[in-house]
């Protein structure tokens, strides 16, 4: 009976937990979704050192008292209305935890905006994917 209650709590679970993606397969959904072929170094660089390629990733809170949420760690004060109800700019105009799916539709338009607004110097992990990096081409 014990192992049938763990399952069914890990089967609950899993959902929440977001998928890992790999930098090809990011990359190519990105561009799916319209991304600019030569910002995807970028974004995957991006994405590497954010959040491991992760989904469902919620950081750590931040000296504000913000959180970043998903595969580019998007913070709540300015870019998404968090479930707590506490303040946000939400300029994405979306919940947070629409930056936590397995469909990376709403994080990839919410950080073009980031980017749109505020640069590339916008995450903090910009230092590692400033200058020259790996093409991407492999990946098509």
């Amino acid at each position: 009976m014990k192992f049938f209650v763990v399952l069914l709590a890990l089967a609950f679970a899993a959902p929440a937990l977001g998928r890992t993606m790999n930098r090809c397969s990011l990359a190519r959904e990105m561009a799916d979704l319209g991304v600019p072929r030569d910002q995807l170094a970028r974004w995957t660089c991006i994405a590497e050192h954010e959040s491991s390629y992760r989904t469902g990733v919620v950081g750590p809170e931040n000296y504000n008292g913000s959180n970043d949420y998903g595969i580019f760690q998007i913070n709540n004060l300015y870019w998404c209305q968090p479930a707590n109800g506490r303040f946000s700019y939400n300029e994405c105009k979306l919940s947070c935890n629409a930056l936590l799916t397995d469909d990376i539709t709403n994080s990839v338009r919410c950080a073009q905006k980031v980017l749109s607004q505020q640069g590339w110097s916008a995450w903090s992990t910009w230092k590692y994917c400033d200058g020259a990096l790996p093409s991407i081409n492999d990946c098509f």
